[in-house]
């Protein structure tokens, strides 16, 4: 598939005047299409810029020649921040097992998020915790996808995701409103209420990417009296464990419920999330070009 193809445009949240795909709108005044109000004629500003109805108006009611100048929100590219989870536990499941790889799906969104700020002609940054630092790439410059996405580090903390939302807020300097947060996870380990809100202050499009396996963390099959090797991530060791048939039904009801309440979490701060049950380059363009379709929708509407 074609670079063309796998971009998806980048919709705002929130819809103020017929903007193209892609663009933003910034709180300064500029260039744009966007009317935020009006002002009295100051030398050195563009004749384009004149109110002629609203300008009469105002000249008729004071007698006086008076002229109003339509100023108007500038229209900037958009910025895109890909947020990656890099705990070890999000590289339980290696490429060649059938169930879900979250490394790979990681690798095609970030792709495809990129790509598409590209295509939008935005700029892109990235920010992990992979090795217990922060890899910080600013969206200053059009990075290239494989600046980033040859990062192979599973050593992130349990916090990571905490400290990527923190991180972002005290680096905000180099995210305007409206730029894009893609939070790439399992949250499996979800960050606290207050580091959430603290970024939604921000007046940011945060969008949350909850990367689950369908079979054992959306669900749980079936395998009652079979002896399962399970990997611990932490220990980096497999251990066979035999669970049976009502321990099986008990944890798939207990994932489900835990998918459920992941969902209804992201529904409470207003977010949209995109879910992602496979690594399949085709499939996770699919549900990021769902994503952007329902944005279409709901702006249409309002």
């Amino acid at each position: 598939m074609p670079a063309a193809d796998r971009t998806v445009p980048l919709l705002p949240r929130r819809r103020l005047v017929g903007l193209s795909f892609g663009g933003l709108t910034s709180t300064r005044r500029g260039p744009g299409s966007d009317v935020v109000g009006s002002r009295p004629y100051q030398r050195g500003d563009d004749v384009g810029t004149i109110d002629w109805n609203a300008s009469a108006r105002l000249s008729s009611a004071r007698g006086t020649e008076e002229f109003v100048v339509r100023e108007k929100f500038a229209e900037e590219a958009p910025r895109v921040v890909v947020v990656a989870d890099r705990r070890p536990e999000m590289d339980v499941f290696p490429s060649w097992l059938p169930w879900l790889s979250k490394p790979r799906a990681m690798l095609h969104a970030t792709v495809v998020l990129f790509e598409s700020a590209i295509a939008s002609r935005g700029i892109a940054g990235y920010l992990d915790f992979a090795e217990g630092e922060a890899f910080w790439r600013p969206p200053r410059t059009q990075h290239e996808p494989w600046e980033v996405t040859d990062r192979t580090a599973f050593g992130a903390p349990k916090d990571t995701i905490a400290r990527s939302l923190t991180h972002l807020v005290e680096h905000r300097r180099a995210l305007p409103t409206g730029s894009f947060v893609f939070v790439l996870s399992d949250f499996l380990d979800p960050p606290p209420d207050e580091a959430w809100t603290r970024l939604l202050q921000q007046r940011w499009d945060v969008v949350p990417v909850l990367i689950q396996d369908p079979v054992w963390e959306q669900g749980f099959p079936p395998i009652g009296g079979v002896v399962v090797p399970f990997w611990d991530p932490r220990a980096r060791r497999v251990m066979p464990v035999r669970i049976s048939a009502a321990e099986a039904a008990e944890r798939s009801e207990q994932n489900r419920e835990r998918f459920a309440q992941v969902l209804e979490a992201f529904r409470a701060y207003d977010l949209e999330p995109v879910v992602l049950s496979s690594d399949d380059r085709s499939e996770i363009f699919l549900s990021f070009l769902e994503w952007a379709e329902l944005r279409r929708f709901w702006r249409g509407r309002s």
